[in-house]
């Protein structure tokens, strides 16, 4: 492994949650190279006509972020006004990636292993000029099946808890995705983007592109690796844990779907795949996971509708 090159910039999306921020920040702090590397904060602005509980929470997290030396050194960006959380991030990566041509993202609910960045830096370099490669993913699925091996392998699926990227990816990617049309014009299509039918990630695709329900990067971004047959590269034990399954995120959800493993802190990948292709057989293991896991959360929504009607 080539360690020689500089380490990728972080980049951080902080809004509202001061306790999810701190947790997160703690995490990152304890990261192996975490005081070598350069963490850029980005802190979105209030709605006008926001509630006095939201301005007060956003004004503790922009404390919190300067309450310690989190990295080697820390550029706090602070906007006036709200810009979302997929503005945020579309713009606030293309800025420094421009800047670097690569970086490492987080958002403000994610606990991270202390060999995260270890892994993150090593596959970024690792995988740079491979054009085929378009996302590095901190997080993966905890399906019990998986063995650990310290090792990695490709997906076809984008990732969003965690991850990272290069210049030549992200100014690849076409946000507008202009031809979304295409997903309901083609049923296989349709079919294959659902991950072959294990969760309905269109349906998610056309409230974003046809509605204001969702304000979503991560589908978008989706969306184009899965027309360009890119890979993402996973960790086969998550380094990364959520802890934004509590209501207080843009995107709410009161059910933790994917329930977390207990995390090896110290857990370390060395192994990372020579082809450039997918893991077939761990694609079928995390399809058949995110399947099994959908349908119980819609069984335990329907029951939980169900008692209320009653």
């Amino acid at each position: 492994m080539n360690n020689s090159q500089p380490l990728a910039p972080i980049v951080l999306f902080v809004f509202n949650r001061p306790v999810h921020t701190k947790k997160t920040l703690q995490a990152l702090k304890e990261n192996k190279q975490a005081d070598e590397s350069i963490l850029y904060i980005y802190c979105d602005g209030v709605k006008d006509g926001a509630s006095i509980d939201i301005i007060e929470n956003n004004n503790q997290v922009r404390k919190v972020i300067r309450e310690e030396q989190w990295c080697k050194e820390v550029i706090i960006i602070e906007s006036k006004k709200n810009k979302g959380l997929a503005n945020s991030v579309i713009s606030g990566v293309q800025d420094v990636v421009n800047k670097y041509g690569k970086v490492i993202v987080l958002e403000d609910d994610l606990i991270t292993s202390t060999m995260f960045l270890d892994f993150m830096n090593n596959a970024l370099n690792l995988y740079e000029n491979n054009k085929e490669v378009f996302q590095i993913s901190g997080y993966n699925f905890p399906v019990p099946q998986l063995k650990s091996s310290n090792s990695s392998f490709f997906l076809g699926l984008a990732s969003t808890w965690g991850w990272a990227t290069w210049k030549r990816a992200w100014d690849a990617v076409d946000f507008e995705c202009k031809d979304f049309n295409l997903i309901k014009e083609d049923k296989k299509l349709a079919y294959n983007f659902n991950q072959k039918g294990a969760y309905n990630y269109k349906k998610m695709f056309l409230q974003q592109m046809e509605s204001s329900k969702i304000s979503s990067w991560g589908i978008r971004f989706y969306w184009n690796v899965f027309k360009k047959n890119a890979l993402v590269l996973y960790p086969d034990r998550s380094l990364v844990h959520n802890i934004g399954w509590d209501n207080s995120g843009k995107h709410k959800d009161n059910y933790d779907i994917f329930p977390a493993l207990e995390m090896d802190l110290n857990y370390r990948i060395i192994n990372f795949p020579e082809d450039n292709k997918i893991n077939i057989k761990v694609e079928k293991i995390i399809r058949s996971y995110i399947k099994r896991r959908t349908s119980y959360r819609t069984k335990l929504l329907n029951r939980l509708i169900n008692i209320i009607k009653k």
